[in-house]
């Protein structure tokens, strides 16, 4: 009789804070994005002209946080954009191009050494959006970025935006195939 009545209070002990745990309020969850110190790239071209670029990292995490490293690092100091397609994109990051001539068939394949799984969000691909640059599989990304120079709608959902030309648009559109970036740093 002794061991029941302990074990019915042992199990009134157990279940009582349990119910009242479950009863209370539950904290709030931060604000998406809430905290955040808004980071922005600071491209700067040899021929002159900066190209500030607010990044996304509430929608692409890994992908501003890839970019940010590389960028820390140096690694896009001294390349050369290696394509620029009037109207639709100017697009840099193989790191090849410091280099190797851009007429040699490697450019536009190089990258760091390892690949990125895709950030698909609901920005959308208009002029002055940052994208990530691939192949044909989604998360073949690397270092390879774009600037877009108009609307492409045709990517929206199928490749990583994770930026926006904030100023210094009118930089970008005088870009042309070989010019060289000085710098890219990253400023709170």
């Amino acid at each position: 009789m002794k061991v029941r009545l302990l074990l019915a209070a042992l199990v009134v002990a157990l279940v009582a804070p349990a119910g009242a745990w479950a009863q209370a309020p539950k904290p709030a969850e931060p604000q998406k994005g809430s905290g955040r110190v808004k980071q922005v790239a600071e491209i700067t071209m040899e021929k002159g002209g900066v190209i500030k670029i607010e990044l996304f990292p509430d929608d692409a995490p890994k992908t501003v946080e890839n970019f940010v490293t590389l960028a820390k690092k140096g690694f896009y100091d001294g390349q050369r954009v290696h394509r620029v397609e009037r109207g639709f994109v100017v697009q840099f990051g193989d790191p090849q191009t410091k280099t190797l001539p851009l007429d040699d068939a490697r450019i536009g394949g190089g990258g760091p050494g390892y690949t990125l799984k895709a950030e698909f969000n609901s920005r959308k691909f208009e002029r002055g959006v940052l994208g990530m640059a691939r192949s044909n599989d989604p998360d073949s990304a690397g270092s390879q970025v774009y600037i877009m120079l108009g609307p492409a709608p045709h990517l929206n959902g199928k490749y990583t935006a994770f930026g926006q030309v904030t100023k210094g648009m009118e930089v970008v559109d005088t870009i042309r195939v070989g010019d060289r970036i000085k710098s890219i740093k990253v400023v709170p």
